[in-house]
């Protein structure tokens, strides 16, 4: 499914989603234009999470769990998580305030590659992509937006359609869809005895999880400011 746009107007402009879209749209050039294909694999190494190191080599790589975020593996890798973040970011970003925002969305981005980390700590694969934190950025729409609609495309080849779904139900799925693709992929590395490359299904549940957990945090403070009135 690929959300076309939302039915939620941003009532401030989103200067801090399109900061993030900027950077993350220079370091894609930088790392795709700029570099030799040497050069690139040698950069997202260096830049790149990779949870052995994090372990083996804490203090000379604990940041690249920050740096992470704004790698990607491709063009419709960028793409496809900068057009999530372009629809969902507005509105997130109005419910928390710019600076509140870029911290949640940070913090969701570090949650994700931790999860993924505890799961596969032995790992020596590169985990880059801005994917876990911009499914904090998801889990939050999902608390503060559960009845927004989303135009969505369901592409079916010749049956393709697009259709309004509740975001409830947009992005209730897509977690499903996640939780169990990140299931199968456990399931068969232990299978095969050997870790396997691709999509770090577990960073996006972990970002999720945590955007949804900051996202009622933010709730309950709001309600109790609401209540103290004299």
């Amino acid at each position: 499914m690929i959300p076309l746009k939302d039915n939620i107007p941003s009532y401030k402009k989103p200067i801090v989603t399109y900061l993030i879209i900027f950077l993350n749209g220079g370091v894609f050039v930088y790392q795709n234009f700029l570099l030799s294909p040497y050069e690139i694999r040698q950069f997202i190494y260096n830049f790149g999470f990779v949870p052995e190191k994090f372990i083996t080599e804490f203090f000379s790589c604990w940041w690249t769990i920050f740096t992470s975020m704004f790698l990607h593996g491709g063009l419709l890798h960028f793409l496809g998580n900068m057009w999530f973040l372009h629809i969902f970011g507005d509105n997130v970003e109005d419910r928390f305030g710019h600076l509140k925002y870029i911290l949640v969305y940070i913090v969701c981005g570090v949650c994700g590659n931790l999860l993924q980390f505890v799961l596969n700590p032995k790992s020596s694969i590169p985990m880059i992509g801005a994917s876990g934190a911009i499914s904090g950025v998801l889990g939050a729409y999902f608390i503060f937006y559960p009845s927004a609609g989303i135009l969505t495309l369901i592409p079916l080849g010749f049956f393709s359609r697009i259709v309004v779904l509740p975001s409830i139900i947009f992005l209730g799925l897509w977690f499903l869809f996640q939780f169990f693709s990140g299931t199968t992929s456990l399931a068969m590395q232990s299978v095969i005895g050997r870790e396997i490359g691709g999509i770090a299904y577990w960073a996006h549940i972990g970002g999720f999880l945590a955007g949804i957990f900051f996202s009622l945090k933010n709730q309950r403070k709001r309600r109790i400011k609401t209540y103290w009135h004299y």
